[in-house]
C-alpha cells in the first residue's frame, strides 16, 4: 500500500513538473511574440502579449520588456513601474536598473538617474555594462561633470570598442571641450 501511494506521488509531481513547464514555455512564447511585435513598432500587440506572458509565469526581462515598450511610447512612469517589479523578481538582473536610469535622463532627472545607473553597472547578471556606462556618462554631461563624462564614455568603448553612441557621446563631449 505504502509503495503504491509513493507512485502515486512520484507520479503526480512529475504531472506537476510538466505542467510547470508547459506553463513557463508558454510564457516564453507569448513573450518571444511579444518582442516581435515591438520590433515592428506595434507596440499596443507587443504590451499586450508581454502581460499575458507576465500573467502565465512573471519574470524579470518580461517585465523589462513590458516597461521598455512603455518607454516607447514615453510612458516613463509605467516604464519605471515594470522596472521595479522586474527588480523585485530578480535584483541580479541589470536591465533594469539601467532601464530606469534611462528612463529618468529622459524625463531630465540627471542626478536621480545616477544611482540607478551605478547598480546597472554592477548587477551581477548584465552582459551589456557599456549601457549604463554611457547613460551615466550622459547624466554627468547634463549636470556639467565632463570629466566624469569622459571617463564614463571611455571605459563604455573600453567594453566594446565598437559602441557608436559612446564614441558619438564622447566625440560631441570633446568638440564641445576644445
Amino acid at each position: 500500500m505504502r509503495v503504491h501511494n509513493l507512485q502515486s506521488l512520484i507520479s503526480n509531481s512529475q504531472t506537476a513538473m510538466s505542467s510547470d513547464d508547459l506553463i513557463q514555455q508558454q510564457a516564453k512564447i507569448l513573450f518571444e511574440q511579444a518582442y516581435r511585435h515591438q520590433r515592428k513598432g506595434e507596440l499596443g500587440d507587443a504590451i499586450e502579449l508581454y502581460k499575458r506572458s507576465i500573467a502565465m509565469f512573471a519574470t524579470a526581462e518580461a517585465y523589462t520588456f513590458l516597461g521598455w515598450s512603455y518607454s516607447m511610447m514615453r510612458r516613463y512612469d509605467d516604464a519605471i513601474e515594470m522596472c521595479h517589479k522586474a527588480i523585485e523578481l530578480d535584483p541580479d538582473y541589470g536591465n533594469p536598473y539601467n532601464d530606469i536610469g534611462a528612463y529618468l535622463l529622459e524625463q531630465e532627472k540627471y542626478a536621480e538617474a545616477i544611482p540607478w545607473l551605478e547598480k546597472a553597472i554592477v548587477a551581477p547578471r548584465y552582459e551589456a555594462r557599456q549601457y549604463p556606462h554611457t547613460n551615466l556618462g550622459r547624466a554627468y554631461e547634463k549636470l556639467g561633470e565632463h570629466r566624469r563624462a569622459l571617463r564614463c564614455y571611455n571605459e563604455a568603448l573600453r567594453l566594446d570598442p565598437l559602441y557608436l553612441p559612446a564614441e558619438w557621446a564622447k566625440t560631441a563631449l570633446l568638440g564641445k571641450l576644445n
